[in-house]
């Protein structure tokens, strides 16, 4: 089924979670990520995590991982290691294998060429440590890489004003540049294909305000909330539409880019009116 809507011509791709623990999996991704980047060279940036990893990195120095409504708690003595791990393990293992498939891949952190400027994030109800929110941006980079061909990667790490290094949630890293750059798709991969309803069929589209109805019922629940959520907050941030899909379906990128309904698209407000929710 073809989406009435224009395909996404330029699309920013968050990767991470269990996808990078998943050699097939991810190996399948990268191959989808090569097959469009080949079609139409600068039409992609991927922006990453890589929890688990760093949960891994920081366990093996004896430092404990901790986290509340998805976000991790950073402290000081840990930015070091987390930077460590995503701007070098992760990031460079995205780029080696984009690079093995034939994309021109450069591997970047937010802070280079000054592409994001942060500061410590202090929306939340707690303490979260050194996590950053992204305060502004110029996409002057991105932009010159993009019209030469090349394929950005960009890890979740921040730099503030005095270049003290942030964690940014990679959700949030993922919104940011998709509005700088101005995205016309923003694509959350993901280890299901799509937010549930009761039933267990996949709901095509969402809102807030049909979302939060979920969360309050409990269709919505465990850590589909935080994802949820998060999409909801880029989708108002960038005034595009978010897609949550599943990174198990090889040729999920080209059938996005091709127009076609995929997963679980969460509208922004300019689109809430097409969103109804039967009841029982």
């Amino acid at each position: 089924m073809r989406n009435p809507t224009k395909a996404p011509t330029k699309l920013v791709v968050k990767l991470g979670g269990a996808l990078l623990d998943d050699a097939r999996a991810l190996s399948a991704t990268i191959a989808a990520v090569s097959s469009l980047h080949h079609r139409k060279p600068g039409s992609v940036i991927i922006a990453h995590g890589g929890g688990s990893t760093v949960d891994r990195h920081l366990a093996r120095l004896g430092m404990k991982s901790e986290k509340r409504d998805g976000i991790r708690i950073t402290p000081p003595d840990q930015m070091a290691e987390i930077s460590a791990v995503l701007n070098g393990q992760v990031n460079a293992t995205l780029v080696a294998q984009l690079l093995a498939q034939g994309c021109s891949a450069v591997g970047l952190s937010l802070a280079d060429g000054f592409t994001t400027t942060a500061s410590v994030a202090t929306h939340y109800p707690f303490d979260p440590g050194c996590v950053g929110e992204i305060t502004n941006g110029n996409a002057r980079l991105l932009d010159t890489l993009l019209g030469a061909g090349f394929l950005p990667v960009l890890s979740s790490v921040a730099v503030d004003g005095d270049g003290h290094l942030l964690n940014v949630n990679a959700d949030d890293a993922a919104a940011a540049l998709a509005k700088l750059v101005r995205a016309t798709g923003l694509v959350f991969l993901t280890d299901v294909p799509g937010v549930r309803d009761g039933s267990g069929a996949v709901i095509e589209e969402l809102n807030r305000s049909s979302a939060e109805q979920l969360i309050l019922d409990g269709t919505i629940r465990a850590g589909m909330i935080p994802k949820v959520r998060s999409a909801i907050a880029a989708a108002e941030a960038t005034g595009i539409s978010v897609i949550i899909a599943s990174w198990n379906e090889p040729n999920l990128l080209d059938r996005i880019a091709s127009g076609e309904r995929v997963g679980s698209t969460i509208l922004p407000p300019c689109c809430e009116e097409r969103v109804t929710l039967s009841t029982p």
